[in-house]
């Protein structure tokens, strides 16, 4: 309990007929980044919404740092970056950045918010209406992390952002971690979930379907493969003779091999004296593994 940064324990969240979550719990240590994955509708939104205590619970409970998400002291350790960036107008970014600091008892310093956030002296000077998108969203990381937070949120962060601007977040993100901060985000990009996050919660219909490293997320589908070349026309009947090999292709060249056992099948190419060349294992990818988690709860299992 003591390391927990956020727990949800049998969490239902209901809107007139609809349930949006179902019966959900988990845990998030302290310093782990979790990434809240899932299509459209699944409750990711929800869920964010009931740990940031903008939103309460039909039934079950929500603590961060054991504590109700509406507690002061639990609001002075959040910092949340929602996917609508709303600014006060009149106020130059210097001066809204200045006011936030003011409502924390530990901010960062404003060196540090530049720094940490890439605004520029411009944008300082900017006022609030005439900023562009990109400068909403480094105003809007500066005020999730002005008042020095020990837990993050983020929803959608990087929607909007280029490829540089995008790149630099997930460095600060990452140096944030390393501080021992407790990041939770989520995301469309699963290129961004499997490279930052420790640990993906996927949700389908309002359920959580899956709690684990993308590694292991990837692993439980079907969709593993050992491809590479031949030498030659060499045969591969023996090889598939074998009850791993469930099927064998040929395309660009490439023979691939379907099958939920890769060690087993590079074994068996060894074994079976197969003159093969540039062999490529393939785990499948976390949009096939979620497909799959979706598709299953929706056909009951």
């Amino acid at each position: 309990m003591m390391n927990e940064a956020v727990s949800v324990s049998n969490v239902t969240k209901h809107f007139q007929q609809k349930t949006a979550v179902n019966n959900i719990s988990f845990s998030i240590e302290k310093g782990e980044i979790a990434a809240i994955l899932g299509p459209n509708g699944a409750g990711k939104t929800t869920v964010i919404s009931m740990i940031l205590g903008l939103l309460k619970p039909s039934e079950g409970d929500i603590k961060l740092f054991n504590r109700v998400p509406n507690d002061q002291q639990v609001r002075e350790k959040m910092g949340a970056m929602l996917q609508d960036v709303s600014v006060m107008p009149g106020l130059k970014v210097n001066e809204i950045l200045e006011l936030f600091r003011s409502y924390y008892p530990h901010p960062l310093s404003m060196k540090e918010l530049v720094a940490l956030t890439a605004l520029t002296k411009d944008d300082l000077k900017t006022r609030a209406e005439k900023l562009s998108g990109g400068q909403k969203r480094r105003l809007s990381f500066a005020l999730a992390l002005a008042g020095n937070p020990e837990l993050l949120i983020f929803d959608e962060p990087t929607v909007g952002m280029d490829t540089s601007s995008r790149h630099r977040f997930w460095q600060t993100i990452h140096g944030l971690a390393d501080q021992g901060k407790t990041i939770i985000f989520s995301t469309h990009y699963l290129q961004e979930a499997d490279d930052a996050a420790q640990r993906i919660l996927f949700f389908a219909d309002g359920r959580l379907v899956a709690d684990d490293s993308p590694m292991q997320i990837r692993s439980r589908i079907q969709k593993q493969s050992v491809s590479f070349t031949l030498h030659s026309d060499e045969s591969l009947e023996r090889l598939s003779r074998h009850p791993e090999v469930e099927q064998v292709i040929q395309k660009h060249k490439r023979t691939i091999i379907h099958t939920s056992n890769t060690d087993k099948v590079l074994a068996l190419i060894f074994q079976e004296n197969i003159h093969a060349r540039d062999i490529r294992v393939e785990q499948g990818t976390l949009d096939e593994a979620f497909r799959q988690l979706a598709d299953g709860i929706r056909e009951g299992i």
